[in-house]
């Protein structure tokens, strides 16, 4: 298996667990906590790690969400608390998600340090966001909290890497939202506004751009030995799988 199709399998299983403690109930009991709405510890919580930056930069790192939703968020956050305080206490959450839902999973550890090697390895030009997400030190050194920000954290070099292919094959992000799977649902779920454009000729720009992000992903797994990327697939859909199998209000949603 080469580093790109490695990239490209492993890519579904970061994308939903990456992103599967952002959707648990204590974790949005967070944001009641620190008084601000669900919206703003998302954003603030997502690009907090950035610093104090006004919200034109957070839109332009995050790229797939609406300027104007983004605004609102960061505006919301930094008018009750620092936004790098919501990072801080959104990596909280991811570790406390990974400990209570990946501690028992099968293989934790392993997967936590093949994460990390391969997080480590990630190049991180062109890729402000990740790069302030992999700086943040992390709070808590248990396996399962390990592997659990692992995941966040090549989650966030996956986005990063589409946005640029995304920019690369002359597509606005809008468009290639559009041009997605979710077409104008997630559009409307990343706060763009109708009237939207036309983006059927599109869709093949849009394929381009996910093998090119796995093409730029691609490097960060070379860091793998051989046989250890088929590894990595097993653990990840062990994961996922262990995740999914618990109680309904437990699993990802």
């Amino acid at each position: 298996m080469t580093p790109e199709q490695l990239a490209a399998a492993s890519k579904p299983y970061v994308l939903e667990l990456g992103d599967a403690f952002s959707r648990c109930p204590d974790t949005l009991r967070r944001a009641r906590l620190l008084g601000i709405p669900g919206w703003a510890f998302y954003i603030a919580g997502r690009a907090g790690a950035l610093g104090d930056v006004r919200a034109p930069t957070v839109a332009a790192a995050l790229g797939f969400i609406a300027p104007d939703a983004v605004a609102d968020g960061w505006d919301a956050a930094a008018r009750v608390v620092p936004p790098v305080e919501v990072a801080v206490a959104n990596l909280a959450e991811c570790c406390r998600w990974g400990g209570q839902q990946l501690a028992g999973v099968a293989g934790v550890t392993r997967l936590a340090g093949l994460l990390r090697r391969v997080v480590d390895a990630a190049d991180d030009s062109a890729m402000p966001l990740f790069a302030a997400w992999r700086a943040m030190p992390v709070p808590d050194d248990s396996p399962g909290a390990r592997a659990a920000v692992g995941l966040l954290l090549l989650r966030e070099h996956f986005a990063a890497a589409y946005l640029l292919a995304v920019r690369a094959g002359g597509m606005t992000p809008l468009e290639a939202v559009l041009a997605g799977p979710e077409g104008e649902a997630g559009a409307l779920a990343c706060g763009w506004e109708p009237p939207y454009p036309h983006v059927a000729p599109l869709v093949r720009r849009r394929l381009w751009a996910e093998a090119v992000t796995d093409r730029l992903a691609s490097a960060a797994f070379r860091a793998l030995a051989p046989g250890e990327g088929p590894e990595l697939l097993d653990l990840l859909a062990a994961t996922q799988a262990e995740v999914q199998g618990r109680a309904p209000s437990q699993r990802l949603r």
